[in-house]
């Protein structure tokens, strides 16, 4: 085997784990080769979470301006927009993002569809890589319902909805998650009629209910047709546009059809034997362990599917392969869906948090309970949640709606990694008049 191909470690995937991986075992003096089958970068820079935050921003400060006192709402220009989330995007070119991780030294990009079959052996088309160590970072590609109907060509999912040139008239979303929440938002301030169909009797699922409601007002009031509680019986594609009928009889005629309900592992050919796949998903350890010699990171292993959560388990990795120690910890890992106003969680919901035998203490406030709300905005509407585990007097979970509470969310974020001691967080003094206000009130209530 010549040195071209043979390295120490084999990273699979060029997403926020992989790209966190490679160069920084790199610097640490291991030479790497990476695998990308797709673009250099993956989903999110060019299908998640950076086009979707970019559409989402225009319709989000129009929202805003409706509730300032003496301000004209703005208009949007959707070809202005489109430029920017073009720009935001790259346009969907991979070059600049080749040039600079192939360009590290100690780095070998490779591309193509990697497999392994058994640890130490990567094989890339007619190219065998030899290797001490794999790290998989494949990522997940959108499920597809089987729906009677359907063709996969006539819907959209986040990769076609993300990067659309048109804004269609009308739409019907299918699925209640973040990606069908943020999607049915940004399409309804470009002007699509949007139908959002969530087939459980509410949206956000894994969510305290009260957060859920929020989400689905918060839909509604920006003219969101959301209907819980129903299925789509069949499709039928017709003259460039689509035909949906739900479990209750409706007859949807609309130009696209989204579909948002849920993403499948990418892991075919990556798990060789004493890798073990539970339910579609690569199971690790607390260290991202998969089996001797191979890691795993990112959505693949089921553990959190957000991008901060795919970098995290990153950097745990290359902690273990420099002879570090540092096992994950996801207890305190924020979830934020982007809407206007932002959903923001973390932790655990009080019914989880009972699930676990904890003795449960909660505290809720309105967004009203701080000056800040009225300042900020005419009809605000939010507040926030704590769940506090009594027998240890330490916060658990919290859950936040309001302008921005993406950001404010960080402060029960760091109480529950930290496990700061309620009478630690009932002395907390935060800045008047700010939403993190709340936090303090929401903590002396406890």
């Amino acid at each position: 085997m010549s040195t071209e191909h043979e390295f120490d470690v084999v990273v699979i995937g060029t997403g926020p784990g992989g790209r966190g991986v490679a160069p920084a075992l790199a610097e640490a003096g291991k030479r790497v080769a990476v695998v990308e089958d797709e673009l250099v970068g993956g989903e999110c820079p060019f299908w998640a979470c950076i086009p979707s935050k970019t559409l989402l921003r225009p319709g989000q400060l129009q929202a805003q301006a409706r509730s300032v006192a003496g301000v004209e709402v703005p208009a949007l220009s959707w070809e202005q927009v489109r430029e920017y989330r073009d720009y935001m995007n790259s346009g969907l070119d991979d070059g600049a993002k080749a040039d600079w991780i192939g360009g590290i030294d100690g780095i070998t990009l490779v591309r193509g569809r990697a497999t392994v079959p058994e640890r130490g052996r990567v094989l890339v088309g007619d190219r065998e890589l030899r290797c001490a160590d794999v790290v998989i970072a494949s990522g997940t590609h959108p499920a597809i319902p089987d729906l009677p109907g359907l063709e996969r060509e006539h819907v959209w999912t986040n990769r076609e909805v993300t990067s659309l040139a048109e804004v269609p008239e009308s739409a019907v979303v299918l699925g209640g998650g973040a990606v069908g929440l943020e999607v049915a938002q940004y399409l309804r301030s470009f002007g699509c009629e949007v139908v959002l169909l969530q087939r459980s009797d509410r949206v956000l699922t894994r969510e305290d209910p009260e957060l859920a409601a929020h989400a689905a007002q918060a839909l509604r009031d920006h003219g969101v047709d959301v209907r819980l509680g129903t299925s789509i019986e069949a499709v039928r594609h017709h003259a460039g546009r689509t035909e949906v009928t739900t479990d209750a009889g409706d007859v949807l005629d609309v130009e696209r059809l989204v579909v948002a309900a849920g993403r499948t592992p990418r892991i075919d050919g990556l798990a060789p034997d004493g890798v073990v796949v539970e339910k579609g998903l690569i199971r690790v350890d607390e260290r991202c362990r998969a089996a001797d010699g191979i890691w795993a990171v990112g959505d693949i292993t089921g553990e959190a599917p957000f991008t901060h959560v795919a970098g995290y388990q990153g950097r745990v990795v290359v902690d273990a392969l420099t002879g570090g120690d540092a096992v994950a910890d996801y207890r305190a890992i924020p979830r934020v869906v982007f809407l206007e106003p932002e959903i923001a969680a973390v932790g655990l919901t009080a019914d989880a948090a009972r699930e676990r035998g904890l003795t449960v203490r909660t505290a809720t406030l309105d967004l009203s309970g701080t000056d800040r709300t009225e300042t900020y905005g005419r009809g605000l509407k939010g507040g926030v949640g704590v769940v506090l585990d009594a027998d240890r007097d330490v916060v658990v979970g919290a859950w936040a709606v309001g302008p921005e509470a993406g950001e404010w969310i960080h402060t029960p974020a760091l109480a529950i990694k930290a496990e700061i001691p309620l009478g630690v967080l009932r002395d907390f003094v935060p800045q008047f008049p700010t939403f993190s206000e709340l936090w303090g009130a929401a903590f002396r209530q406890l």
